[in-house]
């Protein structure tokens, strides 16, 4: 599986656990809301740099869908930290 294929992955993946969450949002605690809001802003960026990379994946260099790649990650946790809290 190459990077961009990951990238895709992992995309889907976060929308996945920020939906999840989003749904179990009115039964969190305010400090839970605080984390989501911080969240959100680094989902609006990740996805712009996800649409910059695929759209133009050609001349994306590596240190950008690397970077991507990390933020994705991270994100990821965040929202499986915010499932766990939920739960």
């Amino acid at each position: 599986m190459n990077l961009q294929d990951e990238l895709h992955k992992l995309s889907e993946k976060i929308k996945q656990y920020r939906d999840e969450a989003r749904v179990q949002m009115h039964l969190a605690r305010e400090d839970v809301k605080d984390e989501w809001d911080d969240l959100e802003k680094d989902w609006e960026r990740f996805r712009h740099k996800m649409d910059d990379i695929l759209h133009d994946t050609e001349d994306a260099g590596h240190e950008a869908r690397e970077t991507a790649h990390r933020l994705g990650e991270d994100l990821k946790s965040g929202y499986q930290n915010i499932r766990k809290k939920l739960k």
